[in-house]
């Protein structure tokens, strides 16, 4: 880092009072109100007030998408680094293997499994602190690496695979532990890959997998829990009853198109099966149940189950019927916890506190959730301080810099236009009707004037009141729309916009109104998906125009085109450059003073390639330079220019060069290595102020001479 960029602060300028994903949660079993949650893409967090607050306890230079968490009565810590839930239309990231804490997450230290990929789950033997089981569900791009169950006898010193995987996109998922004989085990197996093109997260290496010797062989059930045909099994959940580990269940979460197949449940520890008499419709796992995959047990009544869905959803007897709480995308803000009874969609951690009866805590896409009756319906309420969301968009009032608009992975899009313009971390407030927030733009010639856009391009919306009343944007043409769809203003002129699904539309009425100005701008792939909620391939995803040359406008897609028109639409060039990246256009940028100047980024990660791709083209498009230079190997996300120099957001971060690129730098030392989807430069305040996809909103002030 260079020494006058090194001094560069970040600040985090929230949300505190939104909430973000949970990927596992462990309570401390020996002192009163401490937990620890794992969180998406935001390390791991402590509450010692009974998950009221929470506070940071994972350092800023380690891998911070989490994917499983457990705590043995000793009091050490085991974290599996790489999120085991897959993205639908969106991303998930991977990690780089599993740590331990033995001073309550102050100091933490890689312990192996670095190939693993993702981490499904984790559990310590109660009986034995020093035995540990991790399922380790491998990388979700690229088969092979350290996937399959694995177990320590030493504390997590040393680790050695018990249980492989049927073939190279095979790994684990599940494990659970027999709490009164831990010779007692059962295993999910889960066969999946993420392809660029589509998802195929089923597959014959999927099923449940029986050890009575403490993990030392593995027996797999052939006649429990899978799908119909066997070989479109999709992720399973597992869970003894602890009061009477004879009874467990399974959740067979989905088939290769997403749906469920059903709950299923054993009173012989998992010898035979019977699928339970529960509609799979009232499992809550929509179209997509691979997100969710858990089912837990109440502590004292076996025949008291939760299972993980969009909604949290409760069995009295055994899984036969369910009950559905109360829930909403987001808590109602107010007080010490958020006022009760909805909890957020989506669940996936929830843990029983073993120093205060009736206390249960639920983690899920909003955040982290606590009921003091034993988790009874409408008895829980939102955790105060939770600072690890999720951020796909960014935008800054040019009038007045601490107005900020973002969009945020399932927590809808949100503003921080309240308590006096104050821009506090907890005065976040959402605004039009999006699900997951996505684009979020400020007109910037009135901060007043707020828009707003869901996933797939949906449900954009307008406010003219700094984020209160909306009204839905007109409609636009295309076949396709993508997780990001691209809405953005002409410079210089906010009243033209232009909108990308896989055909560009053009508004000059604020968005009121649109006009196709292309054909099909992708390769018009064929749609491989077996989820037809996903056949979304081909679509634009960046739209650049230019100032000094209104009519020339850049576009690039996810199938890896660029193209170029100087006519407003009625002509389009595709960039025929050999050395340009066979990847997802990520971001396309023209310089405000000279529209020949252009950057493009690009993102292999879909392909499991990690490596930066920055290209410049100084004549328009024409020849293309690469200039990623000595950048991290991570994708790079987004691109910005600020006077001379050009500053980029990647998934390790910020960094910044000069205009040719070639020696980059990290901008600031204190944002820890986190991906970043969207900048925005202010230059009044000489601040940048990125959206991070796990540790909220955050701000730099430039440096002299920047």
């Amino acid at each position: 880092t260079a020494p006058d960029l090194a001094s560069a602060k970040w600040t985090h300028m929230g949300p505190v009072n939104v909430g973000g994903r949970v990927t596992d949660i462990a309570v401390d079993p020996t002192t009163a109100d401490v937990v620890y949650t794992a969180t998406a893409g935001g390390g791991v967090w402590k509450s010692t007030d009974g998950g009221v607050t929470f506070q940071r306890a994972w350092p800023d230079n380690l891998s911070q998408a989490m994917g499983a968490l457990a705590i043995g009565s000793d009091g050490t810590l085991y974290a599996g680094t790489g999120e085991a839930n897959p993205g639908g239309g969106g991303i998930t990231f991977g990690g780089t293997g599993i740590y331990r804490s033995t001073d309550g997450g102050a100091k933490w230290s890689r312990v192996g499994l670095r190939t693993a990929g993702t981490f499904g789950r984790i559990v310590v033997d109660p009986t034995d602190p020093k035995r540990v089981f991790a399922a380790a569900a491998g990388n979700l791009f690229v088969p092979g690496g350290e996937r399959g169950l694995y177990r320590s006898t030493d504390g997590g010193t040393t680790w050695k695979r018990v249980l492989a995987g049927d073939n190279a996109t095979t790994g684990a998922v599940d494990v659970a532990i027999d709490p009164q004989d831990p010779k007692n085990l059962l295993a999910a197996m889960w066969d999946h890959q993420r392809l660029r093109t589509h998802r195929v997260y089923a597959g014959p290496g999927s099923g449940v997998y029986r050890s009575t010797d403490g993990g030392t062989t593995w027996k797999r059930l052939t006649d429990g829990p899978v799908a119909e045909p066997a070989t479109e099994t999709g992720r399973i959940g597992l869970a003894y009853a602890p009061s009477n580990p004879s009874r467990v269940y399974a959740i067979v979460a989905n088939k290769l198109d997403g749906v469920v197949v059903g709950l299923f449940r054993s009173d012989d520890g998992g010898a035979t099966w019977e699928k339970t008499a529960a509609d799979p419709g009232s499992l809550s796992q929509s179209t997509f149940g691979w997100w969710f995959g858990r089912v837990w047990v109440d502590p004292a009544i076996p025949e008291r189950l939760f299972v993980a869905g969009v909604e949290v959803i409760e069995s009295p007897d055994s899984g036969d019927t369910f009950i559905t709480h109360t829930q909403t995308l987001v808590g109602v803000a107010g007080g010490v916890f958020q006022a009760g009874p909805a909890i957020h969609a989506d669940q996936h951690a929830m843990a029983w506190d073993p120093t205060t009866p009736g206390r249960v805590y639920l983690g899920n896409d909003g955040g982290m959730f606590r009921s003091n009756s034993n988790g009874q319906v409408d008895t829980w309420v939102a955790a105060l301080s939770e600072g690890w969301t999720q951020h796909y968009s960014v935008d800054v009032s040019r009038q007045n810099p601490s107005r900020i608009v973002s969009g945020l992975q399932d927590n809808l899009c949100q503003k921080n236009y309240a308590a006096g313009d104050t821009g506090r971390p907890d005065t976040w407030t959402k605004y039009g009707l999006c699900g997951d927030g996505l684009q979020t733009l400020i007109n910037p010639r009135d901060d007043n004037i707020v828009y707003g856009c869901a996933q797939y391009g949906g449900n954009c919306s307008k406010t003219v009141d700094g984020g209160g009343a909306f009204t839905f944007l007109g409609d636009t043409s295309s076949q396709r729309r993508g997780w990001w769809v691209p809405l953005q203003f002409q410079p210089g002129d906010p009243s033209v916009m232009f909108y990308g699904g896989n055909i560009l539309n053009r508004s000059t009425d604020g968005g009121e109104t649109w006009t196709a100005i292309s054909p099909d701008l992708s390769t018009n792939p064929k749609q491989l998906d077996p989820n037809p909620g996903y056949r979304i391939y081909g679509t634009i995803t960046t739209v650049a125009a230019a100032k000094k040359s209104p009519d020339t406008i850049y576009v690039g897609t996810d199938d890896g085109l660029l193209w170029r028109t100087v006519d407003q639409g009625k002509h389009w060039t595709k960039m025929q450059d050999p050395d340009l990246p066979d990847a997802w256009v990520t971001r396309v940028t023209v310089r405000l003073k000279d529209p020949k100047i252009v950057y493009a980024t690009y993102s292999g990660f879909r392909s499991g390639e990690r490596e930066a791709h920055v290209v410049r083209s100084t004549d328009g498009g024409k020849t293309w330079s690469d200039i990623s230079g000595n950048l991290p190997p991570a994708p790079v996300n987004e691109i910005i220019t600020v006077g001379r120099r050009i500053v980029v957001g990647t998934d390790f971060g910020v960094f910044t060069s000069g205009r040719a690129g070639g020696r980059w730098f990290s901008l600031g030392n204190s944002l820890p290595v986190v991906p970043v989807f969207d900048l925005r430069y202010h230059r009044a305040s000489r601040t940048i102020t990125a959206a991070t996809f796990g540790h909220g909103i955050q701000r730099v002030e430039l440096p002299e001479g920047f």
